[in-house]
């Protein structure tokens, strides 16, 4: 089989090329088109459901955390529920199985907590998290007010009700998280002696001042054959219009307002933490999450396009000062990739260059290394991989038994057209090439496929782990099948092509004559060329030494694995290797 498939590649090479081109294309594609990001995201497929009620946190565990914890325990899929109580706020964590659909997970959560909400006490407010994962934090702003002039009241107020719902319109945002500064709040402070000298308790107060500050609609009044809606308009907009909402009538029938028993004012919301930057003072500061299954780098730079597009309508004196941006690193571990994929181009080039000194038999694995790696990236898109450090290190491990074949490939063809030279040339030279190729490509060709299917073990592995090193099995893998198919079809097109009979010139050769040469291009004796006699004169005897005393050697190895034992029992481990992102962010807790 592999034999035909190298019959009609050698002989129908522009097929073959017209192919490899358009795979390349569709390659080049889908690399354009992948999700790009740092690191592979290792978060479970959870939903988060928030509640908010002012009670201890023994009364929110009894009361709201454990009857959502119940109902969502029978949900389809669900492989733990978690739940968390605090003073006001309850966390419930709902952990689906993996490969779940997150939108499918949020719409099964939503569907069993609609049963339980009824049960909850009055006043309960309960919502769903953002569609998002722990790796969401992707981008992060500090709005500073040069000019002095705005209070963090008045930067919490904009980053609030205008500047965040700029960023929430920017596809794959799924929240701008607030941090920092101060929410305004109209505070009722209530003097509790005049409140029980006018017998009213503070739960009055709360209802007259939510009853006071709401519009309602009336019905219709017809004048003169016209029809005119009705409604009252009751929000309040300043100070005073909170002091006027009447809470009681006394006996006399005189208003008792909320001036009566407390003062209005203008005041915080209690704070949980603050946003100092570079530790110049206090700042308002925006977390931009990303949606789960987005391309992290193409949201950051929509974010940061719609950021120069408001700039201009900032308040005078507000600045938008970026604090944190993945996209460096997410740029930065790139081309980490592509300039290890010139040094080992660079380094196979030279070293073919250096032992065959034939230009056209250091391309062949020149062209084998970027069209495999191209080639690669359709099944990477098509199975949704992500391409990060984990993924793309898979490509650079394979990188370098990707030219593994082609190299077998060349060094065979040499020796055999050498033989076809000393025989006196009998027939035609392309087939010494074609049989050349067919003896060592079946060989080639099942050894990358074993090299592939080494890593297929760690496609077992489930959870965290799965998430971290699956990617890198993928890619390296599907990369290495990709090559063997190269190695029986490109391989063979591009050895007839570029070999020609002018090319042979296995004559006795010196260092001069061997860089006197280079621009020809000549094939060449391995038993003349002076690089390769020294290294076999050394090469000899040491191989005849080890034949002679195997045992020894044999004895030696082993001695020296016993040895490294107690070294390996003294090496640290760690689940994900240290990692310099660059950008440092201190986050100091205490006691409030």
């Amino acid at each position: 089989m592999i034999n035909r498939i190298i019959d009609f590649s050698v002989h129908n090479k522009f097929i073959v090329f017209a192919i490899t081109a358009a795979a390349c294309l569709a390659g080049w594609w889908s690399m354009k088109h992948m999700a790009l990001d740092a690191i592979p995201d290792l978060s479970d497929t959870q939903v988060i459901i928030f509640s908010r009620w002012d009670r201890s946190p023994d009364i929110m565990e009894d009361q709201v955390t454990y009857p959502i914890v119940t109902a969502m325990l029978g949900a389809p899929k669900v492989k733990a529920v978690r739940g968390f109580s605090d003073f006001g706020y309850s966390y419930v964590y709902v952990i689906f199985e993996d490969s779940t659909d997150i939108y499918w997970a949020r719409s099964r959560t939503l569907e069993y907590l609609s049963g339980v909400l009824s049960n909850l006490p009055s006043g309960v407010k309960t919502e769903l998290g953002p569609d998002a994962t722990g790796l969401g934090w992707i981008y992060q702003y500090a709005l500073v007010d040069k000019s002095g002039q705005r209070s963090l009241a008045e930067l919490r107020s904009f980053q609030d009700w205008t500047l965040r719902y700029y960023l929430k319109s920017v596809p794959g945002v799924a929240e701008v998280a607030p941090v920092g500064g101060f929410q305004k709040q109209y505070q009722v402070n209530v003097d509790p002696n005049r409140l029980q000298a006018y017998g009213l308790s503070i739960n009055r107060v709360a209802e007259a001042v939510r009853q006071g500050n709401v519009e309602v609609g009336g019905r219709l009044i017809e004048f003169g054959g016209t029809e005119y809606t009705i409604r009252g308009r009751g929000y309040a907009r300043s100070l005073k219009d909170f002091e006027e909402i009447v809470l009681i009538a006394s006996e006399n029938g005189t208003p008792i307002r909320i001036k009566d028993i407390g003062k209005v004012s203008l005041g915080p919301d209690i704070r949980r933490g603050i946003a100092e930057l570079d530790g110049e003072g206090e700042v308002v500061s925006g977390i931009v999450v990303m949606r789960q299954g987005q391309n992290a780098l193409d949201v950051i730079n929509r974010v940061k396009a719609k950021i120069r597009e408001i700039e201009p309508g900032l308040p005078a004196g507000v600045k938008i000062v970026p604090v944190y941006d993945r996209s460096d690193l997410i740029l930065r571990s790139i081309d980490n990739l592509e300039s290890t994929l010139i040094e080992v181009m660079v380094t196979v080039a030279l070293v073919v260059l250096l032992f065959l000194w034939h230009i056209p038999s250091a391309l062949i694995p020149l062209i084998t290394i970027p069209v495999a790696v191209l080639i690669s990236f359709i099944p990477f898109r098509m199975m949704g991989i992500t391409a990060n450090i984990m993924s793309l290190g898979g490509i650079a491990i394979a990188i370098g038994a990707l030219v593994d074949a082609a190299i077998v490939v060349v060094e065979q063809t040499h020796k055999r057209l050498e033989q076809w030279d000393l025989a006196g040339r009998q027939g035609d030279y392309r087939e010494a090439i074609i049989q050349a190729v067919k003896q060592v490509a079946g060989p080639s060709f099942f050894a990358l496929l074993v090299l592939a299917v080494s890593f297929l073990p760690v496609l077992t592995l489930e959870a965290q782990e799965g998430r971290l090193f699956k990617p890198l099995a993928y890619t390296k893998t599907l990369a290495m099948i990709i090559a063997a198919i190269l190695a029986i079809t490109l391989d063979p097109a591009l050895r007839l092509l570029f070999i020609r009979l002018k090319d042979f010139n296995f004559r006795p050769l010196t260092l001069c004559k061997l860089v006197n040469n280079v621009c020809v291009g000549s094939i060449h004796s391995e038993k003349r060329h002076p690089l390769s006699r020294a290294l076999i004169r050394i090469y000899d005897p040491v191989a005849v030494w080890t034949l002679r005393r195997k045992w020894w050697v044999i004895s030696a190895a082993l001695v020296l694995v016993l040895v490294t034992v107690p070294v390996y029992l003294k090496l640290g481990s760690e689940f994900m290797p240290p990692l310099e992102e660059g950008s440092i962010l201190y986050m100091p807790t205490t006691m409030p």
